[in-house]
């Protein structure tokens, strides 16, 4: 006979398949846009990220950003980053993204053009979430992160 824990466990696992399953089902039918997968590497947005978290990424308008949305940009540098959104500015028509890790104490004020922030042009995306909550698959990502280690 099942225990009442391992039962618990059981519909979990489930649970997280069916989303898991549910969520490529929308990507792969276009519903949701053109998503490309990432995975985080450092500390910068814990707790909500952790190294090795994979996470989706949506392609959105820059009217569809919102404060308290997690991005992902590009810096100078052509590295990403993922951070959440804590202030916006529209200039002129532009759209910037005052960005902050929610583990750092400061923004991310060397990535701002002229101090308003991170233009839309550098922003990759949205990451995928529902309700103030992101969507990720955590630590599968720690494969990647070693292999590309190895190389």
């Amino acid at each position: 006979m099942i225990s009442e824990l391992s039962a618990r466990r059981i519909i979990s696992y489930a649970v997280l398949a069916s989303l898991i399953v549910a969520t490529l089902v929308l990507i792969y039918s276009g519903l949701i846009g053109e998503p490309v997968v990432a995975v985080v590497k450092g500390n910068s947005m814990l707790p909500l990220l952790r190294e090795g978290d994979i996470v989706i990424i949506m392609n959105v308008k820059p009217s569809e950003i919102n404060t308290g949305d997690v991005i992902v940009f590009k810096t100078f540098t052509g590295t990403l980053v993922i951070h959440r959104v804590i202030g916006i500015t529209v200039e002129d028509g532009k759209y910037y993204y005052v960005t902050k890790g929610d583990n750092n104490p400061f923004p991310d004020f060397t990535h701002f053009v002229d101090g308003k922030g991170v233009p839309y042009e550098r922003v990759v995306g949205k990451v995928m979430g529902f309700n103030n909550a992101v969507f990720k698959i955590p630590y599968l990502g720690n494969l990647a992160l070693m292999a590309r280690k190895e190389n």
